[in-house]
């Protein structure tokens, strides 16, 4: 199959490190004959395989489907001392799983080309260390050939609102509108997601069945500059969020600060009951947070409530960097986000901003601070962001009516005021 054009973000950057948190992040299924390749490398002990490498994790058994088994600190198997895959190391980076093959990158329908986005929850995309993107075609076009079906590039375009749907060209005259919202440079993350939230809620509040071409860009410029008069600089009035608001963040926070691998809080019927009883804390938000994975601490609720101070420039440069390589490689809508419209996806992309600095003030209050570093939000980041998409609890009906509440009652800017605060 020819591989349909790319389209690259040009403002990051990527090469592996070798940290190895992917291995310890994320629980791969392998396909049948990827399950074939890997019994048939006979795989012993003198390899450092001690255990089993494949386990059965859902399905009928007349249908088994199968994921890489982990070691007892959290490793996937495969994972050696150095951080190294031994599949890898052994018969080459063919010879591994495609999810781990492909990690960090994502590809999303693009009108007749793809768009390429990445994970934040690889460090190394947070801290654009590596290869500038645009320079990676040739290896991003062999993934993309392995990893795009036929005749995925005829997609429809995600919906605009849960009402309409345009056309491709339309649809990325609102993409990139969206994404000149976000390069501002005399403006902090918080502001320029500010404007966006309010022009997309009102494209959301919209009708387009007549609308199209010209007429949409002239609507756009006009929100857009409604947009950036009534939010010319970071508010000086701060309004605190509601009450059902903080029910529903606070509920939405527990979802990005969990992690699903099996050596986590949720594994077994134990580790289930005690997730359970976390989420129920995250529902009062009253005494001390319990903690979801390593790196969290039990402190009260109420320390992450103060001011925290702004944000380095280099935590901005990653926040904006992470908004716009999502924008830009439509990860936030359509196939690419439980296939959800355009505007309701980019009012749950506007959430990661007050999800990562509240679970960025939760590291920095574990550690006795009342200021944050970029470390704290380039950790937070990573942590939100490794559900983003990926989680099916945020694509349940509950999730999204959440969301659609913070957004038309406007807590979701609230939210994000309060906590960049």
């Amino acid at each position: 199959m020819a591989v349909p054009r790319l389209e690259l973000p040009v403002l990051q950057n990527w090469s592996c490190h070798n940290c190895g948190g992917c291995c310890r992040q994320h629980l791969i299924e392998v396909t049948d004959s990827e399950r074939q390749r890997i019994l048939d490398q006979k795989w012993t002990a003198q390899d450092g395989i001690r255990q089993p490498i494949l386990a059965w994790h859902s399905g009928p058994p007349w249908k088994k489907r199968y994921r890489l088994t982990h070691t007892d600190d959290g490793g996937c198997v495969f994972l050696n001392e150095q951080g190294l895959c031994r599949i890898h190391a052994k018969f080459g980076e063919a010879a591994k799983p495609l999810p781990c093959r492909i990690y960090p990158y994502a590809f999303h329908p693009h009108d007749k080309s793809f768009a390429v986005s990445l994970r934040f929850s690889c460090p190394s995309v947070v801290a654009n260390k590596g290869k500038p993107v645009v320079e990676q075609q040739k290896v991003l076009r062999g993934l993309a050939s392995d990893v795009i079906p036929p005749g995925a590039h005829n997609s429809l375009p995600p919906l605009l609102t849960k009402r309409d749907r345009v056309d491709w060209s339309d649809l990325l005259t609102f993409v990139e509108a969206l994404d000149h919202t976000l390069t501002d440079p005399a403006a902090p993350v918080v502001v320029k997601i500010l404007r966006a939230v309010i022009w997309t809620t009102l494209v959301g509040q919209s009708s387009f069945e007549k609308l199209r071409g010209p007429r949409i860009r002239e609507l756009i410029a006009l929100l857009m500059e409604a947009a950036r008069i009534e939010v010319p600089s970071i508010p000086v009035k701060v309004n605190e969020p509601t009450s059902v608001g903080r029910l529903y963040f606070r509920t939405l926070v527990a979802q990005y600060a969990r992690k699903d691998t099996v050596a986590d809080l949720s594994s077994g019927p134990w580790g289930r009951w005690k997730l359970f009883q976390a989420i129920l804390k995250f529902t009062r938000g009253k005494g001390n947070i319990p903690p979801l994975q390593a790196g969290q601490k039990s402190i009260p609720f109420e320390l992450l409530e103060g001011s925290f101070g702004c944000l380095e420039p280099e935590a901005e440069e990653i926040l904006t960097r992470y908004f716009r390589v999502k924008v830009q490689g439509l990860h936030f809508c359509g196939p690419a986000y439980y296939d959800v419209p355009f505007t309701e996806g980019f009012h749950s992309l506007a959430l990661i901003l007050p999800v990562t600095l509240w679970l960025a003030r939760w590291l920095a209050a574990g550690d006795g601070r009342d200021r944050l570093t970029t470390d704290d939000v380039s950790k937070a980041l990573a942590m939100a962001d490794h559900h983003h998409g990926y989680s099916g609890a945020l694509a349940q009906n509950a999730s999204r009516y959440r969301v659609r509440w913070l957004a038309e009652s406007g807590d979701l800017s609230r939210l994000c005021v309060w906590y960049s605060r």
